[in-house]
């Protein structure tokens, strides 16, 4: 029998940070693994970052050597499309352009990862256009405040999966009686994040996140604003690390120096996450040098109850690096593990849980790694997705 063929659709060119890498990557692989004869086309019209020099701009030389080692860690070398869309003049890498947009058009499935690609002609004309949403609650409300755009975008998906999977379950607080939502979680490649020598392990939590998000995806519903960011809820648990007797090293950006004071004070330790962004190396190592990791959540997933997963605390886990992190719901969705990952929904509550691995550390490191292959393991996760599809 014929494999499907299932086209790709990101944003690895336009932002070719470590994290997005790895987001991809993992569905990549995660499909080749499956038989899918898969490719990675990119076609916007979003100027490229460079994460080297800081840059934005209609140079998308960086962007093609992005997309080109990561193809070429899923052994794929040939089989991704950059069509630079932002410039006048067209061009691109990889494949030639014409033969990037018939494959979005003559494939079996379209992915379009977290929502990354505006409707074009190509995809209008697919002929199982995917939705795949990464952030959930934005879109949700748009929909349920009548915006029109966001309404037209979606209804010529196919199929919409989102990782807030209290969406699909009822119990979102924002009713979604216009589409039908399926759940899904990121998909991650175990193996990669323990091949070779283990890096020598820090006596010390970790994080990476951006700090100056809000406002973004800030969104308001029934009289109430609900923030993008996970700055706020990070000064909340402030003081966490320090009643907890632990140490917790956030790899972000504060610019503010009485809030980098106030972190500082209390046991974290602030490192510039520049470095980790560059290539998946770096943040890969920087994730299985730590000894597990303490987050929080975005606002809106917390409050809107989204029972959304980090793609990164996934990366964690596969690491079997236990992940302390705020509640979204989402120990309801998988289960309540036994250990490795421990939600929280108080300063009370995360100080208990860091406690708890800390008495006995070896056994929840052990349970991440179990968690990861239960819960997020690549061909599970999206084995199940074309099976419903």
């Amino acid at each position: 029998m014929k494999p499907p063929r299932v086209v790709v659709l990101g944003f690895m060119g336009a932002c070719p940070i470590a994290g997005v890498l790895w987001q991809h990557l993992h569905y990549i692989e995660s499909l080749r693994r499956l038989g899918a004869d898969v490719w990675y086309v990119e076609d916007t019209s979003r100027y490229p970052y460079n994460p080297v020099t800081f840059d934005t701009s209609g140079d998308y030389a960086y962007a093609a050597e992005s997309i080109a080692a990561v193809m070429a860690k899923c052994q794929l070398p040939d089989r991704w499309g950059y069509v630079a869309g932002h410039l006048p003049e067209g061009g691109g890498a990889g494949l030639d352009p014409v033969k990037a947009r018939a494959l979005i058009r003559e494939a079996d499935v379209v992915l379009n990862v977290c929502g990354s690609h505006d409707l074009t002609p190509d995809m209008q004309a697919a002929r199982c256009l995917v939705y795949v949403e990464s952030d959930p609650g934005v879109e949700q409300i748009k929909v349920a405040k009548g915006d029109a755009h966001t309404i037209a975008f979606l209804r010529a998906h196919h199929h919409l999966f989102t990782f807030g999977e209290w969406i699909p379950a009822g119990k979102f607080v924002v009713p979604t009686p216009e589409f039908t939502w399926l759940p899904t979680r990121q998909p991650v490649v175990v193996d990669f994040w323990q091949e070779g020598a283990a890096p020598i392990q820090r006596n010390c939590y970790s994080t990476i996140a951006n700090w100056s998000t809000s406002g973004q995806k800030d969104i308001e519903w029934e009289s109430e604003r609900y923030l993008w960011s996970k700055s706020l809820e990070f000064l909340k648990f402030c003081e966490t690390p320090r009643l907890a007797g632990v140490s917790v090293e956030m790899a972000t950006d504060i610019k503010d120096a009485k809030t980098a004071s106030r972190f500082t004070e209390n046991d974290w330790t602030l490192a510039l996450p520049h470095e980790l962004s560059v290539g998946t190396t770096d943040y890969c190592e920087y994730i299985r040098a730590s000894r597990g990791e303490f987050t929080v959540a975005k606002d809106q997933y917390v409050r809107l109850k989204t029972g959304w997963f980090s793609d990164r605390s996934a990366c964690y886990l596969a690491a079997g690096r236990p992940v302390i992190t705020q509640e979204t719901g989402f120990s309801e969705v998988y289960g309540r593990p036994a250990g490795g990952l421990l939600g929280y929904g108080s300063v009370e509550e995360a100080v208990e849980a860091l406690r708890r691995v800390e008495q006995d550390y070896s056994y929840h490191a052990e349970q991440a790694t179990k968690v990861a292959r239960e819960i997020f393991e690549g061909t599970k996760v999206l084995g199940d997705l074309l099976a419903r599809i």
